[in-house]
C-alpha cells in the first residue's frame, strides 16, 4: 500500500490505522517527517513531491512493477482566495498540487499498479459544484472540481487493466 502525502492530517491518521491492522506501507512526505518515521509498519519516503516528476519516477523505480495493491493520493494545499485578494499565481499552485500533480502522480505510477489495484484520490466537498453555498476559496475550490473530473476520466479509462479509481472526500470516508 502507498500513501502519498502521508506527513500530516488524514494521510498521517491512515498510516496510523493501516499499520494498526497489520498492512505494510510505503508513506511518501516532501520532507522528512518523524512522526512517519515513527510509526511501526511504515516506510516513510521523503523527498516525494507531486509536482515534481523526478522524484515521482524515482518512488516509481523504488516500488517497481506491479507492486502496488492500494495507492492512496491525499496530497493537497488549501490556500484560501477571496474575491477581494485574487491572487492568480496562489491559485495556479493550487492546481498544480491538488489536480495536475494528483493525476501526474497516478499516471507515473500506473505500471506499478496491477490488475484489482484500488487508486483512492481524496478530494473535498469544497469540490463539489452544487455543494457551494458559501463562496470563496477559488483556488482550491476549482482545483478540488478539476480533481473530481480528472478521477472519473481516470476511473474510465483504467477500468479496461482491472484498476478500480474511487474519488473520496472526508465526510464520505
Amino acid at each position: 500500500m502507498v500513501i502519498i502525502g502521508a506527513n500530516r492530517g488524514i494521510g498521517l491518521a491512515l498510516c496510523e490505522q493501516l499499520s494498526r491492522r497489520g498492512d505494510r506501507v510505503v508513506a511518501t512526505s516532501r520532507a522528512p517527517s518523524g512522526a512517519l518515521a515513527a510509526i511501526d509498519g511504515v516506510d516513510a519516503t521523503p523527498g516525494v513531491d507531486v509536482t515534481d516528476r523526478p522524484s515521482i519516477e524515482a518512488l516509481a523505480a523504488k516500488l517497481g512493477p506491479q507492486s502496488v495493491n492500494v495507492l492512496w493520493v491525499v496530497a493537497g494545499v488549501l490556500k484560501r482566495v477571496s474575491l477581494d485578494d485574487l491572487d492568480f499565481d496562489v491559485i495556479r499552485e493550487q492546481f498544480e498540487v491538488n489536480a495536475l500533480g494528483v493525476l501526474g502522480t497516478v499516471v507515473s505510477l500506473l505500471p506499478c499498479l496491477r490488475s484489482g489495484s484500488k487508486v483512492a484520490l481524496l478530494t473535498s466537498r469544497m469540490g463539489s459544484i452544487a455543494d457551494n453555498t458559501s463562496g470563496g476559496s477559488y483556488g482550491y475550490r476549482m482545483s478540488k472540481a478539476a480533481l473530481n473530473m480528472a478521477g472519473r476520466s481516470l476511473s474510465i479509462d483504467v477500468a479496461p487493466r482491472g484498476i478500480a479509481v474511487g474519488i473520496l472526500h472526508p465526510g464520505w470516508v
